[in-house]
């Protein structure tokens, strides 16, 4: 999955003929899963037109502060534009649009979108050889990363004048690789490890029964793809689920009981920087496993339970240089008994869901957790959609690492 999956992206185009393959851009990003708006300078409109554009992004795109048509009469907010942009990219950006960058000529839409951003911008030259090298186009490229934009540098090859040599704007491929590349660079857990457990596990009676839960592994699922999302690399110890994820960040580990769990746990969390225990792991299971299916004989059955492995408890005993989590569901004395459970498991933060929450607990897309660190620093957080409780769960990990 591309880094640029779910983004916002604003794409910026000036007038040049490398404006013809701003078409081919517009559906990489779409294929990569990013959200595209277009916002063009009047002359750009010469070189490759709004409707292809449009019909690409699957967005009215955008060139005039406001627009003439009298049945669609609308004022074109270039603050909301901005806004709305998690990247902007101006591309192709000629040394028209370069100079008017740095000096906040605000003659067109494309400018005063610019000026309004507060999301990082990108932009990839493109004109001939002798203006790429012109010392007011170097000043220009000085200026603009000063002020915290990022160049995407043009190639070298034949030009418009027939020259050849640097100033060819950046393929659209190549400016989806320095994308993407520049964006992991960014990303606050890359380089991070981070091991995750989600799911229930299932305790075997026989072939066919098991002791299970109703755990849906949807949190432990969500913690990953947050935690593949801001760079980090993931293995995800699953319990039997209907959970599924594709990230090349995230290895899953499938497994069936408590002690499969428990071994898959311990052998990789010797070389992770984090572990969270999401998953919803069985307390007993039954002493003996029946070899063929019990049959429906006796009026009363018993089966007799023992223990499982304590994981988290087994993780924290070992703990050295990771900052491990974990959850706790409880339907009573509820912060009393998280406490007790960081103390005898050695954890930095519990993430404590209570029953008694509307909207929390196994089955439902939202939770509303509390968090508690070894310190005993209470957090509650309002009801989310687990996505977002993810999300929260991942920033107490940056602040770790960060803070």
């Amino acid at each position: 999955m591309s880094v640029l999956n779910g983004k916002k992206i604003l794409l910026g185009i000036s007038g040049g003929i490398a404006a013809y393959k701003t078409a081919s851009l517009v559906r990489l990003f779409i294929k990569a899963g990013a959200h595209v708006q277009v916002v063009m300078t009047p002359a750009s409109k010469d070189f490759v037109t709004p409707l292809t554009l449009s019909t690409l992004s699957k967005n009215p795109v955008h060139s005039t502060f406001y627009n003439n048509d009298e049945e669609n009469e609308k004022w074109n907010n270039h603050v909301e534009l901005a806004l709305w942009a998690d990247l902007m990219i101006i591309a192709p950006a000629t040394a028209n649009t370069l100079s008017k960058m740095v000096n906040g000529n605000c003659d067109n839409l494309l400018i005063a979108t610019y000026l309004s951003a507060k999301c990082p911008v990108y932009f990839a030259p493109a004109m001939d050889l002798d203006m790429y090298k012109h010392p007011s186009t170097i000043a220009s490229f000085e200026a603009l990363q000063q002020f915290g934009n990022t160049i995407i540098p043009a190639e070298s090859g034949e030009l418009a004048s027939g020259l050849s040599g640097e100033g060819r704007m950046a393929e659209p491929e190549s400016i989806i690789s320095f994308l993407e590349a520049d964006l992991e660079s960014r990303l606050p857990l890359k380089g991070k490890k981070i091991l995750i457990t989600a799911g229930p596990t299932y305790e075997a009676i026989d072939p066919v029964r098991f002791i299970g839960n109703h755990s849906s592994g949807k949190m432990g699922y969500d913690i990953a793809v947050s935690a593949a999302n801001l760079g980090a690399s993931v293995i995800l110890v699953s319990g039997p689920t209907n959970c599924t994820v594709q990230s090349s960040l995230i290895e899953v580990i499938p497994v069936v009981s408590a002690e499969e769990m428990y071994k898959a746990c311990h052998e990789y969390y010797a070389d992770v920087d984090v572990a969270i225990a999401a998953a919803a792991v069985a307390d007993y299971r039954p002493k003996i496993m029946a070899s063929q299916k019990i049959k429906k004989a006796a009026e009363e059955f018993t089966i007799e339970l023992e223990k499982t492995k304590d994981i988290l408890a087994s993780l924290g005993a070992i703990k050295k240089k990771q900052f491990l989590i974990g959850f706790a569901l409880e339907t009573e004395n509820e912060i009393e008994n998280a406490k007790l459970k960081i103390q005898k498991k050695n954890l930095d933060l519990i993430v404590l869901n209570s029953l008694q929450d509307i909207g929390a607990g196994f089955g439902k897309p939202t939770n509303k957790v509390t968090f508690i660190d070894k310190f005993f620093n209470i957090e509650p957080m309002d009801l989310k959609s687990k996505e977002a409780v993810a999300d929260d769960i991942l920033n107490k990990v940056i602040a770790f690492f960060y803070e």
